[in-house]
């Protein structure tokens, strides 16, 4: 595994994954824990450990992928809306040293909670196919 980094295994195609967008650059996939329906990564395939690391200039590729993930996930999945996380370093929370951003979708009347719930692997590879691009 390179980098010893679970998200380049993922990347790589080492750790299969729910992948809803990639490129050449970028994979969108689903959290196999997630906090609500349709919590979805977004990293690039290039390791960078968080946001102080990564390329000014892949950034701004990354950042741009997220907003079109956001669209399509609120549209597949009849959201409200969304959060949108970012976690730079243990002391935030960040578990995984690989820069990431989560795709929170949120239905009105739902409580503002990030906990991450245990998925359902059948149901997740449905959820795939329905946010796919």
């Amino acid at each position: 595994m390179k980098n010893n980094c679970v998200f380049c295994a993922i990347a790589a195609g080492e750790i299969p994954s729910f992948k809803v967008y990639e490129d050449d650059e970028f994979l969108a996939y689903l959290d196999i824990n997630p906090f609500s329906e349709g919590h979805i990564l977004v990293i690039p395939k290039e390791h960078y450990e968080n946001l102080l690391d990564v390329d000014e200039e892949v950034l701004k590729k990354l950042i741009v992928r997220v907003k079109k993930i956001a669209r399509r996930a609120t549209t597949a999945l009849d959201a409200d809306g969304f959060n949108i996380l970012q976690n730079n370093g243990e002391a935030a929370g960040q578990t995984v040293k690989h820069i990431h951003f989560h795709i929170v979708p949120r239905k009105n009347g739902e409580r503002l909670v990030f906990e991450n719930t245990s998925g359902d692997m059948e149901k997740l590879k449905a959820l795939a196919e329905r946010l796919k691009f």
